[in-house]
């Protein structure tokens, strides 16, 4: 029998057996007590002749300066709960940085006296539902959001049950580091399962439609055939939410992983045609050659080869995911050296709270908006959209209006829109052995700005689901090197071709 200095424990395990002692045998627990002593007679009782280890678990799991600090600082004897997301990533293995935390009630004082204590500002979010919030920023521009809210309901388990799926319902008493699963999340996290905690789950808040779809996605779970039923049901209820929130859920979904499998499920659900009513008229849009998709499932493949070339060009990337695939390896190849200044501006937030990537997935979705109403067949049977990005554009910024997005937004939004077809020229032109002057590149961002390095990402992803099987690699190579030569302008040339010193003119002589 011997002490084990650091078995290798799940997260959940570490949740269940907090504070308590437990004894392993091959690193498997088969017995747990409140003391050491308690542990050793419970598994001498099952496993008489086996070799033990004992170790015990230390009271909080979650090793997190933050959240050390919070305990801390809190009341003694104040009951104080850890919930959703933390717990949650936490027991997935992820990292979050927003703590969320439930009490029986009291919840705007306790909130402004950890401000206080932590430094903070805090806001009071909804008094008459007992919410507030603190906010700490820290020097290097991140922050960290703590939330507090009296239980809905009269205790813990019925404040859990009221929540929107079982995997965010999971609580650990930030005292004694005790678990408390009511619904069973534990396992539905293990079984990669999204399950709702109710019937009524989507009733009470219909947006949890869009939130059960964008969360599957990002943690590769199934949703459980009784949810999607419920959710189904509840799909009419979506219309009566803010434009606001379904804003915000929808760009979560765009910005994360498999948007293309989100908004397809959004369909399959019947929740498209209730947030975005303008997507359903692309299905059955045929296209001529070289288009191999109808307009529906081009958009589609935009967004999954987007998610892809982004993923290829990321500054954190997989080497050899990059490599494995020849047209991802090319891309690597002849735009890999502006990985760091591609993150910078995909990362740039033209609010806040949105990324420009997150945009520029929206762009993608509604590039091609119009081509059902500017749809056109010529005697020969050729297939035409005349001025189907111009209108486009409006009727994108309509849409982006009515969802709220800030003005800085709705003009990228127009400018990737109603210049995406522009790289395609350059790109056909390349494939004749013809390179893009240098007053093209300028005319080109003189036009769009800073929205023209998405612009350029966007029509690589166009072109890839514009050919998709089809495209051969010479037709790749040719379009790469269009894009290089823009950002070798943009990002290197900038003073010479971008922004170019103004000739002197008689004006100027005069007013010397």
């Amino acid at each position: 029998m011997s002490s084990s200095p650091d078995p290798a424990f799940e997260p959940a395990e570490r949740l269940l057996y907090a504070g308590r002692w437990v004894a392993l045998v091959r690193g498997q627990v088969i017995a747990q007590g409140a003391t050491r002593q308690e542990a050793l007679l419970t598994a001498r009782q099952f496993r008489p002749k086996d070799r033990l280890e004992l170790q015990y678990m230390s009271e909080f799991p979650i090793q997190l300066p933050l959240l050390d600090r919070v305990r801390q600082t809190l009341p003694p004897g104040l009951p104080v709960y850890l919930v959703g997301g933390l717990v949650r990533d936490f027991l997935l293995g992820r990292m979050s940085h927003d703590l969320d935390f439930a009490v029986p009630s009291g919840a705007l004082p306790l909130a402004r006296k950890l401000a206080d204590a932590l430094g903070g500002a805090y806001f009071p979010l909804d008094p008459s539902t007992d919410t507030a919030r603190i906010v700490l920023k820290h020097p290097d521009g991140s922050r960290d959001i703590l939330d507090f809210a009296g239980f809905r309901g009269d205790s813990l388990e019925s404040d859990l049950r009221g929540r929107d799926f079982t995997l965010n319902a999971i609580a650990i008493d930030l005292h004694s580091g005790q678990m408390f699963d009511p619904l069973g999340g534990v396992a539905d996290l293990r079984a990669k399962r999204l399950r709702a905690c109710a019937e009524t789950a989507f009733a009470d808040d219909p947006l949890r439609i869009l939130r059960a779809v964008r969360q599957a996605a990002a943690f590769g779970f199934q949703i459980e055939l009784q949810t999607r039923q419920w959710m189904k049901v509840a799909v009419p209820l979506l219309s009566k939410t803010s434009p606001e929130r379904q804003r915000d859920e929808l760009f979560q979904m765009l910005a994360g992983p498999r948007p293309d499998a989100c908004i397809l499920a959004l369909d399959v659900l019947g929740a498209l045609s209730v947030v975005l009513p303008e997507l359903s008229a692309l299905k059955g849009v045929t296209q001529s050659p070289p288009h191999v998709h109808d307009v529906w499932t081009h958009t589609l493949a935009v967004l999954r080869h987007l998610e892809g070339i982004l993923a290829t060009l990321a500054p954190q990337h997989d080497e050899n995911a990059a490599n494995a695939d020849l047209f991802n390896g090319l891309l690597a190849l002849r735009l890999g050296r502006y990985r760091q200044q591609l993150g910078e501006h995909l990362g740039f937030h033209l609010h806040p709270e949105r990324s420009a990537r997150a945009l520029l997935f929206f762009a993608a979705l509604y590039h091609d908006i119009e081509k059902p109403n500017t749809r056109t067949v010529e005697e020969n049977g050729r297939i035409r959209f005349l001025e189907h990005e111009e209108r486009g554009a409006l009727t994108a910024l309509k849409r982006g209006i009515a969802l709220r997005l800030c003005n800085d937004e709705l003009d990228r939004l127009r400018l990737l829109i109603r210049h995406h077809m522009r790289f395609h020229f350059h790109a056909a032109q390349a494939e004749q052995g013809h390179k893009p002057t240098r007053k093209a590149i300028y005319r080109f961002f003189h036009d769009t700005g800073e929205a023209g390095v998405s612009l350029i990402l966007l029509a690589l992803a166009d072109r890839r689901a514009t050919y998709d099987h089809t495209l051969t690699q010479d037709q790749w190579a040719a379009s790469l090197d269009v894009a290089r030569a823009f950002l070798e302008a943009y990002y290197e040339q900038a003073e010479q071709v971008i922004h170019p010193p103004r000739l002197l003119t008689g004006d100027d002589l005069i007013n010397e």
